[in-house]
Formats: structure tokens, sequence, C-alpha cells
């Protein structure tokens, strides 16, 4: 449905809605042929024409459907009639049996910085909307996810090397779908909306349940507004207290005093330093496991060692605590290599799994932002 009092989108709002990208150089805008990215589009070409900006048109096909080497045609012919430059980004190769969507995704990513960076583009800007944010935080709500993950999508954020916008993300599907409309812009239907098989068909289910009682989609992205700045809030703690601590060995007692969400989120900095990976990979049950036990350790005299995210974590008996690389580990006779010792403390938690963007309403499966 509509967002209660949704402003119309006339001119004054769709450049209120692409303020934001005039920082670019230029943009590259991410259309599957989808209502949401053709609204997207069409309003980007028309904000670009009256603020003299330079903006790109990329269609990922993704070689999953039949259809969609059509369907990046029909982008094509509506950004040559709004003269705006396009291209087909192809991905080419064998395609995997599991994970489809996600990895979908990650090459719909990884080709849109390429091109951008290749046509002088620093940013991509992309369709994900407000039900699209909803769907977002009820999908981590669901898994558990703590402050960073409720906060959802943001406006911007830096994906591969590039700036990636999401302008629409206050704007109800129902809204681009009625602004293509009353254009008669053509557009195609995400044939896997309706496809049982995927997580976020069940989830749109469950909302309209949910709306029903008051938790629709605004709320949802009002949770995620306000525990975007709780991350906010606890990010600027954090790295205030990572400041204090200084290089090398930390003094444990000090650093444990600390409130525990800080302790974790220090935790995964130092520890994703030392081991080489990324923040985002890093699971938050485990770092929960080892923010409580670093804690009674430090508490106690005692030493602990965990090998946690490619890091050794090591505290001393004298409350020094420092984070170096795992060590390789040793190859033995017949070429295997001995798994390390379990840590007690981290061997019953389960593995957790990456918090990439939910959304997926492109043509393609897991493509988003359609």
């Amino acid at each position: 449905m509509s967002a209660a009092g949704a402003e119309p989108l006339d001119e004054a709002r769709i450049d209120a809605l692409m303020a934001p990208l005039a920082s670019a150089t230029a943009t590259l805008i991410a259309v599957s042929g989808g209502p949401d990215s053709t609204a997207l589009l069409v309003m980007a070409s028309e904000w670009a024409r009256r603020r003299g900006a330079r903006i790109f048109v990329a269609t990922v096909d993704h070689r999953l459907r039949p259809e969609s080497g059509r369907e990046a045609a029909d982008v094509a012919r509506l950004s040559a009639r709004l003269g705006v430059p396009h291209e087909t980004l192809v991905w080419t190769g064998p395609k995997p049996s599991t994970r489809v969507q996600e990895r979908a995704r990650e090459t719909r990513y990884r080709l849109l910085a390429e091109h951008a960076k290749a046509i002088g583009a620093d940013a991509i800007a992309t369709a994900h909307h407000l039900d699209d944010q909803a769907e977002t935080v009820l999908f981590r709500l669901l898994r558990g996810s703590g402050v960073a993950g409720l906060a959802a999508m943001a406006a911007t954020t830096e994906r591969c090397g590039v700036t990636l916008a999401r302008p629409l993300l206050d704007i109800a599907k129902a809204d681009l779908v009625a602004f293509c409309r009353a254009r008669g812009l053509p557009f195609v239907e995400d044939p896997s909306n309706d496809d049982p098989a995927y997580a976020r068909t069940r989830l749109r289910a469950l909302m309209g349940e949910l709306a029903h009682e008051g938790l629709d989609a605004q709320n949802l992205a009002r949770l995620a507004h306000r525990a975007a700045e709780a991350d906010e809030a606890l990010a600027k703690m954090a790295a205030k207290a990572e400041a204090e601590l200084g290089d090398g060995p930390i003094d444990a007692a000090a650093f444990v005093s600390a409130p525990i969400a800080v302790v974790q989120r220090v935790l995964v900095r130092r520890i994703a330093q030392a081991g080489g990976r990324d923040e985002g990979r890093i699971g938050l049950e485990k770092i929960e496991a080892l923010a409580l036990r670093l804690r009674e350790a430090a508490e106690k005299g005692r030493t602990l060692a965990a090998n946690v995210g490619g890091a050794l974590v090591r505290l001393t008996a004298k409350g020094r605590l420092d984070f170096v690389k795992e060590p390789a580990r040793r190859t033995v006779a017949g070429g295997r290599q001995p798994a390390p010792a379990p840590v007690p403390s981290l061997q019953a938690i389960p593995r957790a799994t990456d918090e990439e963007d939910h959304a997926t309403s492109g043509p393609d499966p897991g493509v988003g932002g359609g």
C-alpha cells in the first residue's frame, strides 16, 4: 500500500530525493526493468537534465532466466529514449546451484562497481524502497541481529570502492508502481515474487499479517532509523574507547569494564585487523561469547586463548590482552593439517551467517532494487 501521508512524486519531491547524488562526479543508475528501478531511472534522468548532472544506466543480465536478455534490451530502449547512455552487464560462466540469490547479488554489485569505475562514475544508485527496508529489518529481526543489523540499509554507504546510494528508501513500492503507470512507463514483474521457495516471498505474506496488528512497513523502517541512531552512538563510543587503549597489548581489566556493547565492537575491530578479515564476516554470537569470557577471566586473573576470525586472542595471567594473526596449521604425515585445539567457551557457538541486503526485488532472483 502507499505510505500514509506520502508526498506526491512531483518535480520538487524528485529533486529532493535525488539531491544526495549532486555531490557525485557521475552516477550509474542500476536498472533491472522492474517498476522500482524504472521509476528511479525516469526520476534521475529528469533531475539530471534540470541540474546538469551526469548519469549513466546499467542493467545486470544474470542469465538466470530466458527473459533476462529481452528485459535488458527494453531498459536500453527506454534509456535511449531518455537520452541516457546504457550498458548491459552480463554474468558469464557457470551459475551456482546453491545460494543463488546471494551470489547473484554479489556478482551484481561487482559488475556495477567495475563498470562505474570504467566510465568515471563514483556513485551507484539503486532503487531499494520502503518495503525493501521493512523486509530487511524483519528478516534480520528473525535472525536475531544486533543493533547494527537492525539498522538495515543506509541511504548511502561504500561498496566495492564506490558510493552506493539508495534515494528511494522512504518511498513505498506502491507509489513507485503508481508513478510508472501514471507516466505510461513499461516495466516487468519479478516472477519470483510469488515463489514461496524464496524467503522474501514468505516474509511479504507475514508482513501483511503484521500490518494488521500495526507493525507495517513504516513502523519497521522507523525501527531501522532508530537502530541506526543507536548504532552511530555506539560506534562513536567504541572509537573513543579504542583510541584510549592505544596500540599493542591492552590492559584487560580497564578494557572489559566498559559497557559490553563497546567491548564487543572493539573486539571486532581488533580481531578483523589482526586476522585480515572483513568486520562484517565475524559472527556476533562468537564476539558476544568471547566478550563475556574475557570479562570473567580478567576478573579472576585467569589466562584465555581463542581463535576467532583468523586471529588469536590471548589474555595473560598478568591481565594483558593482545591480538595476533592465527598461526598457520602444521602439515603432518599424509599431507593433512591438524585441527586447532577447541576453545570450550566458543566451540558450541553456531556459525553466524552473512547479513547482506535482504531486498531482492529485481526481475532476476537476488538482484535487488527492481
